[in-house]
């Protein structure tokens, strides 16, 4: 999901659609204008077909949101943040700034998202009743839409991490054992075995003539990708669990004064140095930081009048920690960013930064060591 747009705001959350969604919008409004609805309604218009196909792929997609605004409203209601939703060519992800604390936390955001698609497919079929006999296209959206949103139901109640049944079985077994590693495990293996599941059948209907089947292997490798990541992750949290900032920091950063000029800074310390990033001080005050990312957008023929204190990232609007913050908040902080450095504050005063490159060390360092 590397090109996305926002195209609104729901409950102080960023809605955003990938860029791969405009493919699956247009695909399924081309099936549904040239299948679907003239199969349903015989002898109709065309352009009756791409209206009712466009409206209906909104609809589609509309409850997709729905079923991920589910899931993100009970994160807030446990104190989470959610960040963004975003709906991409497989359907729809929330970024929730922290994995549940605990089993029944895990459950009540999983379950939530099924129920809330039977709620619409309940809402759409009884809306399809009440339309039968008064108006034949609106009743042949409602009944398609009540009959998907079953099926993303069921599909997502399926027993493979990361879908929503997956993570039903990982609280379950989470409880049960209290080893949320072991439950993610688990959890993950089904995932991968269900994703290959997918792609074996996926296979065997493209070897019979049916290319219906490239989606299932297009879903089978999403979702054993994601379940594999989903397990790594919850590894590298426990790997994480006692570090601290101190522990991850480093105290030999480099400091450059406010007034420096930015050519100065490539020739003195960039270049000399071979470091990539600085803190900027003012006495003993932090002021910011400057990275070679802000060099480099500076003009060359400006860079000996410029200062680092122009271009740098000013304090009000950088990212630190204290040095008892832990390393999973930390790494949370620079995912979710996208930054690649922070300083570590002791109060007022600078005690350290710790960059991505620090973080990857102990992670390897632990892994090697079998902490």
């Amino acid at each position: 999901m590397k090109y996305a747009w926002r195209i609104g705001r729901v409950f102080g959350i960023d809605i955003k659609v990938d860029s791969s969604w405009i493919v699956i919008f247009f695909l399924f409004s081309f099936v549904l204008a040239g299948s679907y609805y003239p199969r349903s309604l015989p002898g109709q218009s065309r352009s009756l077909y791409w209206i009712l196909g466009l409206a209906t792929s909104l609809l589609l997609f509309a409850s997709v949101l729905a079923h991920e605004l589910a899931h993100s409203i009970v994160a807030i209601r446990n104190g989470e943040k959610v960040r963004s939703i975003t709906l991409f060519i497989l359907g729809g992800v929330a970024q929730i700034s922290e994995e549940p604390k605990e089993p029944f936390e895990e459950f009540s955001m999983a379950v939530i998202g099924p129920l809330s698609s039977f709620v619409l497919a309940a809402v759409f079929f009884i809306v399809s009743i009440l339309l039968r006999g008064v108006s034949a296209p609106l009743w042949a959206a409602a009944s398609y839409l009540a009959v998907i949103n079953v099926s993303l139901a069921v599909f997502n109640l399926l027993p493979g991490f990361p879908m929503d049944g997956g993570r039903v079985l990982r609280a379950i077994i989470w409880k049960l054992t209290g080893d949320l590693r072991k439950a993610t495990r688990v959890a993950s293996v089904t995932g991968q075995a269900f994703a290959f599941l997918l792609i074996f059948v996926g296979i065997f209907q493209v070897l019979r003539g049916n290319f219906g089947g490239l989606w299932l292997i297009l879903i089978g490798w999403f979702l054993h990708n994601a379940a594999v990541r989903g397990y790594e992750q919850v590894v590298v949290k426990t790997m994480l669990e006692g570090l601290r900032a101190e522990d991850l920091m480093t105290t030999a950063f480099e400091t450059v004064d406010a007034g420096l000029k930015v050519q100065k800074l490539v020739d003195d310390y960039i270049l000399r140095k071979k470091e990539r990033v600085f803190l900027v001080t003012e006495g003993a005050e932090l002021r910011g930081i400057v990275c070679l990312e802000d060099v480099k957008e500076t003009p060359r023929v400006k860079g000996r009048s410029t200062a680092v204190g122009d271009v740098m990232t000013p304090r009000e609007k950088l990212e630190s920690v204290p040095l008892g913050a832990d390393g999973n908040s930390i790494l949370n902080r620079l995912t979710a960013k996208d930054i690649h450095q922070i300083p570590v504050m002791d109060g007022e005063r600078i005690a350290g930064i710790i960059c991505r490159s620090d973080v990857l060390k102990a992670l390897q360092l632990r892994s090697e060591l079998g902490v």
